[in-house]
């Protein structure tokens, strides 16, 4: 598998306006000479809510991050805690009370001071309010009491001692904003009137969706003002236009490429590449038999994938090492457990007795074994006479879901099992998947420094209070998980918590809800004549868009003709442009293929 640092490229390229082939448009200029300077971002995922209690795509929780500051963050040199709203904070002896420090001086935008009181309503609204709990309610499922005794000083006491009080990735909103809105889930809460208020290094000023997101800088963040004086997210609607934006000066950082994308920009001019261990993993989700919090059965999977010895058969049956080298062309690491290797400490590597190998005749022998008989067609059925005929959905949208859905179906054929392939939208995916509507899908998530956060997803408090919920990762729930899942989430001495992470992912592997497919690697480029630098985390090898932070954009530094006016098309101009135009710039004309690559997964 490769795995090679690609140093940056500095260079100068002018660009005059083109005619865009058969349109009568015009693609803009890359800067002017004079002007603020724009940070141009394609993306290529859709984006769910700006909202920071109900996003839960990594798209938009990427964007709230830059918006709204948090208590403390992963730093960008190794992503161990550093400050944010908190410039200090401490554990009581019983360690059941933490006090954070709010910094003085800090304002959002409307110039209103930031307080304690506003990281209280944040925390508050979550714990009271089912909706306000959708994306992040997991961080404060063990909180007892929040409160404010004054300005500066935010008092959280727990039910037991919690081992992550200081990776609690939740933006933290202004009250005397978020306080009048009583369903979090009205589209109001989407506004820029409503989003627009912030804390971060970037400020919300417009959004359009499926369109384009556009923030400008914050000039009075309390770090200090970003380079860059405005930042765009640009979408488009596959991510070949997206590449060829960028080789044509239209944008000027592209994320998620493919290795074939990525092959053909490396040592291109005035581009360069990155290549890093990545913080997110695929899956195979196995509907284990999905209910709400109440116990009560929701969606519709098939039965036979309640057995955990059908599930273990799928996993033996299916070859990880071909999907990295084959459908990630090798730009990829092999899987384990649900927390990736660039977290070493907590990373989980299945000893040789316990791994899932590629062994289609053991999968078939357990199979024959746990009862499940093929039939004239070959196709096995259970005890109860139902076929293992199963839907494997996927996002159309992805290269990756296109391809290994064909790995995937041809595996399991030769088990006796087959599978009909469900392409759909990513929207469909995150809605069938979230509500129990599938058998087997395609997914994956990004994980933080601390483990508590993926590991919370997997456990009974995770199951939806109604159906459709996107708090729970797979509807796992297995009481010998919790007890492991509730001992790290105590423990304070980072050894044994480590201990009792990879042993609560032990746990997750053998009774494979889902099968974790592999880590990828993370492909980024950007134009080297307008940016010369940007951070990484961590630092000098992580990747630069959706880190656990915000540092990769803010730290953007200019390259020497990187200033100018932003000129050109209208932002809404570019969905068309992604849909249909830009297709026609690369080769004189030739039709690139309508694919996205990869299309989001949830955080």
């Amino acid at each position: 598998m490769r795995f090679t640092r690609f140093r940056r490229l500095r260079s100068v390229l002018a660009l005059a306006a083109v005619p865009l082939l058969g349109t009568g448009l015009f693609v803009p200029q890359a800067h002017a000479q004079d002007g603020p300077t724009v940070l141009r971002v394609a993306l290529v995922q859709e984006i769910d809510h700006l909202n920071p209690f109900t996003a839960s795509f990594a798209s938009s929780t990427m964007v709230g991050r830059f918006a709204w500051e948090f208590l403390t963050l992963p730093s960008a040199e190794d992503a161990t805690p550093t400050g944010g709203l908190a410039e200090s904070w401490s554990a009581s002896e019983d360690k059941l009370t933490w006090t954070f420090r709010i910094r003085d001086g800090v304002r959002w935008s409307d110039r209103e001071p930031v307080t304690a009181h506003d990281a209280a309503f944040t925390f508050n609204r979550i714990m009271t309010d089912p909706k306000a709990a959708e994306a992040n309610g997991s961080y404060v499922t063990n909180f007892a009491r929040v409160t404010a005794p004054d300005d500066r000083t935010l008092v959280i006491e727990t039910e037991e001692p919690q081992a992550s009080m200081t990776a609690l990735d939740v933006p933290i909103v202004p009250e005397h904003v978020w306080s009048g809105i009583r369903d979090m889930a009205a589209p109001e809460t989407d506004s820029i009137e409503v989003v627009g208020v912030g804390s971060g290094p970037f400020l919300i000023t417009e959004y359009r969706r499926n369109e384009v997101v556009r923030m400008k800088a914050n000039p009075d963040y309390w770090r200090g003002r970003a380079e860059i004086d405005e930042l765009q997210f640009v979408k488009f609607e596959n991510a070949d236009a997206a590449v060829n934006a960028l080789r044509n000066g239209e944008i000027d950082f592209v994320n998620r490429l493919t290795q074939a994308q990525f092959d053909t920009l490396r040592g291109e001019p005035n581009i360069a590449t990155n290549q890093a261990s990545g913080r997110r993993y695929r899956e195979l989700l196995m509907n284990p038999g999905a209910r709400n919090s109440a116990g009560q059965p929701i969606g519709d999977g098939h039965p036979a994938l309640r057995d955990v010895r059908v599930r273990r058969a799928i996993a033996k049956a299916i070859d990880p090492e071909t999907l990295v080298e084959k459908v990630l062309g090798g730009y990829g690491e092999l899987p384990g457990g649900l927390v990736p290797p660039i977290y070493a400490d907590h990373h989980y590597t299945p000893p040789a007795d316990k791994k899932y190998t590629f062994d289609l005749a053991a999968a078939n022998r357990e199979l024959d074994a746990a009862g499940y008989r093929r039939g004239p067609d070959g196709v096995r059925a259970g005890p109860d006479g139902r076929k293992l005929r199963f839907r494997l959905t996927a996002r159309a949208s992805e290269d990756y879901g296109l391809r290994a859905t064909d790995y995937i179906a041809g595996w399991l054929d030769r088990a006796g099992i087959e599978v009909v392939k469900n392409l759909v939208s990513d929207n469909e995916v995150d809605e069938t998947t979230s509500s129990g509507h599938y058998d087997l899908a395609l997914s994956g998530w990004g994980t933080n420094p601390d483990p508590d956060y993926i590991l919370a997803k997997q456990t009974c408090a995770a199951l939806p209070a109604t159906s459709g919920s996107s708090s729970s990762n797979a509807f796992f729930c297995d009481r010998t998980y919790d007890r492991l899942y509730q001992r790290q989430a105590t423990e304070l001495d980072p050894r044994r918590r480590a201990e009792l992470v990879r042993q609560a992912q032990a746990r997750y592997y053998e009774q494979v809800p889902s099968l974790v497919l592999g880590y990828d690697n993370v492909l980024e480029a950007w134009r080297s004549d307008r940016f010369s630098d940007f951070t990484e985390q961590p630092e000098g090898r992580g990747q630069i868009m959706e880190q656990t932070g915000y540092w990769g954009f803010y730290g953007a530094r200019p390259a020497d003709a990187a200033t100018g006016a932003d000129v050109g098309l209208p932002a809404g101009a570019w969905v068309a442009i992604g849909a249909g135009a830009l297709l026609l710039l690369a080769g004189g004309g030739t039709v690139l293929a309508r694919r996205r690559t990869p299309a989001e997964d949830r955080e």
